[in-house]
């Protein structure tokens, strides 16, 4: 299932139930809701959550992070971190 914007709405969720259980400024990394959703077949799931984060990010409910600057997540390369919006 997805949503209008394409993302997995069990990703989106995941992202939003991992950072509520976080404290405020901590960021998680997007393979930690792939895992939470995927089990061992989270690595197929790695850009579906970062698609997920955007939709996050387009909503103003997060920012993504790499080395400590917001990023696009759709055009950043490598490892990026999640966090709650400021």
């Amino acid at each position: 299932m997805t949503t209008s914007s394409g993302a997995d709405p069990r990703l989106v969720a995941s992202i939003r139930d991992l950072l509520a259980a976080r404290d405020a400024g901590k960021t998680i990394c997007p393979s930690e809701a792939a895992r939470a959703v995927g089990g061992d077949e989270w690595r197929d799931l790695m850009q579906p959550a970062r698609d997920a984060a955007h939709e996050l990010v387009v909503s103003g409910e997060v920012e993504v992070t790499q080395g400590g600057e917001v990023v696009d997540v759709r055009t950043a390369s490598g490892p990026v971190r999640i966090r709650r919006a400021h």
